[in-house]
């Protein structure tokens, strides 16, 4: 495993912003960790990076211990912070020669072209950074961050403040990257994750809440509830009563439901409505958007 994270917990002071968390990311594999603002997304993120030391936990980058083998872990990772701290006043080649330094890349120039091709920065390599939009200091960001070629690339909210076109742009840079990376993203919006990742890792409150892949939970977001609406007007603690339900919650103007078999569960709400008088003006099939799991699983 490319990156392995064991009973990890941080706190400040008292405040636990990490508590007990696990995970792992294979390999070739590009995993989402999604979370609400404040959930502990970054925290992991610079623990994992070296940033940040560990409170308690473990964390292994391609063999090496993260805080005992600090510098030869983050020569393996490549990341890029959220806010996507650049040099403005530098040209792009210009700031790109400087981090390739840092890491003594070889053949320096060549490596130079390689990146400024494969992110898309062949029109704006010769201005300034703080001359770029948003869109393209993205690029030199996810440039600065591959430069030396890591088996590991960590990106921090890397489609944030991005218009319609340069999100799709960075979407699809990110997953032909990911192909030969271990690649772990965060982001606070499913649908990113949705278009982008193999697997997803949600954090709520400092605790992972989820570790599935893409498809599982788009498996569980479909056709596994029953829609009703009433004509009078019906109370949770009424619906109850009905057999073979295993949960009920209010959904629009009517109730989703959840059964252990969605005929059975059709035929004992239908039962319901009759034998207490009521008028069923819905009864179908429904499922939830993976938008609609997130914001459960994270309230």
């Amino acid at each position: 495993m490319s990156i392995e994270v064991k009973n990890v917990f941080k706190y400040f002071g008292e405040q636990a912003a990490v508590k007990d968390i696990s995970f792992s990311v294979n390999k070739g594999e590009i995993v989402g960790f999604l979370g609400p603002n404040g959930a502990g997304k970054s925290t992991t993120m610079r623990m994992i990076t070296g940033f940040l030391p560990v409170s308690s936990g473990e964390i292994y980058v391609s063999g090496l211990k993260v805080g005992t083998d600090n510098l030869k872990a983050q020569q393996k990772i490549g990341y890029l912070p959220e806010n996507n701290p650049l040099y403005v006043d530098m040209y792009v080649k210009e700031y790109l020669e400087f981090v390739g330094r840092i890491y003594k890349v070889p053949n320096l120039k060549n490596r130079i072209k390689e990146m400024i091709d494969a992110v898309g920065l062949e029109v704006e390599q010769h201005k300034k950074i703080g001359a770029l939009s948003k869109g393209y200091r993205q690029r030199v960001g996810l440039a600065q961050a591959i430069i030396h070629d890591p088996e590991v690339l960590i990106l921090d909210e890397p489609t944030s403040g991005l218009d319609p076109n340069q999100l799709v742009e960075i979407r699809e840079l990110i997953k032909t990257i990911g192909k030969e990376k271990t690649l772990m993203l965060s982001t606070h919006i499913m649908q990113e994750a949705e278009a982008i990742c193999d697997k997803i890792v949600i954090i709520s409150k400092g605790e992972i809440v989820t570790n599935k892949t893409t498809a599982e939970l788009q498996k569980d977001a479909s056709g596994k509830y029953l829609f009703v609406e009433f004509q009078q007007e019906v109370s949770k603690s009424q619906l109850k009563k009905v057999k073979g339900l295993t949960g009920v919650e209010e959904y629009e103007k009517g109730f989703l439901l959840k059964g252990t078999s969605m005929e059975e569960l059709k035929i004992n709400v239908s039962r319901f409505a009759q034998e207490n008088n009521m008028i069923l003006m819905t009864l179908k099939s429904e499922s939830k958007s993976l938008e609609e799991i997130f914001k459960d699983l994270t309230v």
